[in-house]
Order: C-alpha cells, then structure tokens, then sequence
C-alpha cells in the first residue's frame, strides 16, 4: 500500500474538519464558485510573464476563449503547447489554471495556449472534445494570430483536461492539422468510462475526488461512454504521439491512466509513465497545499523536455525556475 505523504494528509485533514457539502450535494455554479474560492488558498499564485493575451477562437457556435502565456516576448519558431484545463468537464477555466500553465509555461520555455473550451451542463458532451479540437486545428492553421512563429504542437491536460487531450491527438492522428503533434502530455486522465476500476473502489472515498462526486461530474457531462472520445482507451493507440502519463497514487482514477499507459506501451508509442506516489488528484493546482507535488511537476516536464530533445526540439533552459527544482524527479 502507498504511503501517503505527510502535506497531503495535512490537507486531507484539514478538509474534513471544515466540513461542508460535497461537490455532488451541490449545484455546477456553486462547485464553480467554490472551486474559485478555494485555489487562491491551495495554489500558488500566477508567476510573471512577458506576454499573457486573452484570445477568442472561432467555432461553429461562436468562439472559444482561451489565454496565450509565454515567458518571452518574442521567440525563434517552435512548439506551442496547448493545455485543456480540468475541473470535470463542469468547472475550471482560465481563471483556475491560469498559474499551472503559466508556471507549466516557464518550466518549459514554450508558449502555452490554455483552452477554456464549454462545460457541462449547459453544453453537455461533445461540445468539450469538441471545441478541443477546433482550438488545436485553428491554432496549427494560425500560428500568425499567436504571433508566434509556432511550427508544431504539443497536447496536454490535467484530469478532464487529459481526457481531450488525448482525444485531440487520435482526431489529428486520423486527420492531421497543419502542423505535427510532436508529444502530449497528460495528468491523472479519465480513459474509460466503460467498466470499473479496483482503484475507483479502493479511493471511494476520503482522497479528495470521490467515487459520487465522479458520478456528480459524468452524471453533468453526459457522455456518451462508447465513443473514444469519452473513452479514448477504446480507440486505437498505434499511431499517436509520444506520451508523457503521470498518475496521482492515491486516485480513484489511477488505474485508467495505467491502463492508458499501458496501451501506448503495447502499441510501440514512446512512453514516459511516471506514478506520483502518495499523492492525490489535482495536485496540480494544489501545489500551495502540497508542496511535494512541485516535484512531480518537475519530473513530468522533464520527461517532456527529454522527449522533445529526443525529436530533435531542443528545448532551452526553463525561464524562471529554480534549476534544482527543475532537475528534482
């Protein structure tokens, strides 16, 4: 059995003292305003950059906002990453993962693109997977309305943000855009919505994200579970980019990022698998409360810098970020 680490019992602990209702006793606008509340006190605040621009995408239903975060003003031609936010396809934004992708920016020296793409219930599945693609085709046809010289993606997310992520590399995959995805990057994913998981019952509960509010959030959603795009493990593997899979030990949703890694590696996709042990779901926007989940950033952002080294994308050292801390695995 994983040990959990002492911040994260902290936090845990300190959640159920305040007691309150859970996410799946209340209504979608008040989880979004709860979850509003709360990150200022369990994440860190947004870091400096020299450019942080909100954009407007066009789509069939209007636009899709998102927020181009870069450390430099100005850059040689490059990857852009894009980032789909979590939250449960029912809340997060540009205001709740502004600071991760703007350190996420940082750490990697690249510009990042986050995507505030439709949520649920208001606009049920598959208006997210969806407007996820629609930002990654627009953003590799127009790199000139970035004002960056991009000349490849990357895809990444955290959570339900994983989950397009993943969507959105097999769309390119079976249809590419005009420009390569080289690699994707993905925290504690959702890949199969299709059966149960022994770690959904061994984390039912008392681990942050519980088995009813997992049913709160799909129950919003809607999906339709059969559909790749809802269950990407269904889909075919062979073929997508190179991965980076990390997963939160102590997470009900553990065993589909395994088995999502698992299915990279059988499918000859070059795959780094890194398991946060002891820790939690989220911890990527929880980095104030648990200051050990800085490490596993650290060493999923290294695995991708290797990965993109290893494609023959330099990438240079990270712009404000401690070299130690980078290096930490």
């Amino acid at each position: 059995m994983t040990t959990m680490r002492s911040d994260v019992r902290a936090l845990l602990d300190q959640l159920a003292a305040a007691g309150g209702p859970g996410i799946e006793e209340q209504t979608p606008q008040a989880a979004r305003d709860g979850m509003r509340a709360m990150l200022p006190v369990v994440d860190l605040p947004m870091p400096e950059l020299a450019t942080v621009r909100e954009l407007s995408v066009p789509a069939e239903h209007g636009t899709v906002p998102a927020l181009l975060l870069d450390p430099r003003a100005h850059r040689d031609p490059g990857p852009l990453v894009v980032w789909y936010h979590g939250g449960g396809f029912v809340t997060g934004g540009l205001d709740s993962h502004r600071s991760f992708a703007a350190d996420l920016a940082r750490r990697l020296d690249l510009p990042v693109l986050l995507v505030a793409y439709r949520l649920a219930p208001e606009a049920p599945y598959p208006a997210a997977p969806d407007d996820a693609e629609t930002v990654a085709r627009w953003a590799a046809a127009n790199p000139a309305e970035l004002g960056r010289a991009v000349d490849a993606l990357v895809l990444g997310g955290d959570s339900a943000g994983a989950t397009l992520a993943i969507a959105t590399a097999m769309a390119l995959r079976d249809t590419p855009a005009p420009l390569p995805v080289l690699a994707h990057l993905v925290l504690y994913p959702a890949t199969d919505h299709t059966r149960p998981y022994p770690s959904h019952r061994e984390f039912a509960e008392g681990h942050l994200l519980t088995e009813a509010s997992r049913r709160w959030y799909y129950a919003h959603y809607r999906p339709t579970v059969t559909d790749v795009r809802a269950s990407p493990l269904l889909g075919e593997a062979a073929g997508l980019p190179p991965a980076v899979v990390v997963t939160a030990g102590l997470d009900p949703l553990r065993d589909e990022g395994r088995a999502y890694a698992a299915a990279l590696v059988t499918a000859g996709v070059p795959t780094t698998f890194l398991e946060a042990e002891g820790t939690i779901h989220a911890f990527a926007v929880l980095r104030r409360a648990l200051p050990s989940s800085q490490r596993d950033i650290a060493a999923a952002t290294a695995a991708l810098r290797a990965m993109l080294e290893g494609a023959g994308r330099p990438v240079s050292h990270p712009v404000g970020v401690d070299r130690a801390a980078t290096a930490a695995s």
